[in-house]
């Protein structure tokens, strides 16, 4: 009896410190993009910027992408949902008429660049005038419960070790005129889930529950970044955030229309007291 008792003991001892070896994410990890890492790789980089405003040629053409992960590991975000991702956030900027065309660039485009340099050659490339730079920072850990999953089978009882496992999520969009350097706003958006799991399905539960968390973050910062792109409006016109200058052709079709109702309203209105 007291053999079979040890062996349970052992055994349960086994289950618990095996938690950790069934996943490979371990109890803890950090997959993060650094905006100021990539913008100023270097420490000298890292100075007061001029106080030059911004020049914005309406309609303004813009570049939205991911900032790539620290270092440039392959644990980021991949490049499909980073692409899915950025189509959500995509739709902000599509309902405002000052804005032209908003191109996707793939993160690929800013791996091992420096910094602004790399801003310049790929808004040339995509012919952007303002590019808004998503970074993240995502927190993935599973602990064990002093609980446990009971299961009974053919051959007898087996006890699991259960894992409380949570995601947390910070996502952050920073828009910069490229020309002058000068961040126009930004946006940022969090969020964080749980769920629990037993040890052998840690991996899938935080892979299902890290897209999930960063699809919901997202969608926050959208909201933040719905809010202030119609308050930068104002902000050009009240703070002098940036000077706005018009491209050949944009709102004069609009002001030739007002024009011609005006005259037609003034004909009519003669006419009529003739």
């Amino acid at each position: 009896m007291k053999f079979k008792l040890m062996i349970v003991f052992v055994s349960l001892l086994v289950l618990s410190a095996c938690s950790s070896l069934l996943s490979l994410n371990g109890n803890k990890n950090t997959v993060s993009s650094s905006l100021i890492d990539f913008l100023y790789p270097e420490e000298s980089s890292r100075k007061e910027l001029s106080a030059e405003i911004p020049v914005l040629t309406l309609p303004v053409k813009v570049g939205l992408a991911f900032v790539p992960s620290k270092n440039w590991n392959q644990n980021g975000i991949n490049r499909s949902s980073q692409v899915e991702l950025l189509e959500k956030v995509k739709q902000s900027f599509l309902q405002y008429d000052y804005i032209d065309k908003i191109e996707i660039i793939p993160s690929d485009y800013l791996k091992g660049g420096e910094g602004f340099t790399t801003l310049e050659q790929v808004s040339r490339l995509y012919d952007v005038d303002v590019m808004a730079l998503v970074s993240y920072d995502q927190v993935t850990q599973s602990l064990e419960k002093k609980g446990a999953l009971l299961y009974w089978t053919i051959v007898g009882m087996y006890l699991i070790p259960a894992n409380d496992n949570s995601v947390q999520t910070f996502v952050d969009t920073a828009v910069f005129d490229v020309k002058s350097k000068k961040m126009l706003f930004r946006a940022p958006g969090i969020n964080k889930l749980s769920e629990s799991s037993t040890a052998i399905k840690i991996d899938a539960v935080l892979a299902e529950k890290s897209m999930e968390s960063y699809a919901l973050a997202v969608a926050d910062m959208s909201k933040n970044l719905d809010i202030e792109l119609a308050n930068f409006k104002a902000r050009v016109k009240e703070e002098k955030v940036a000077t706005v200058e018009r491209r050949e052709g944009y709102g004069g079709g609009s002001v030739m229309w007002l024009t011609l109702l005006v005259l037609g309203s003034t004909i009519v209105l003669r006419k009529r007291k003739q």
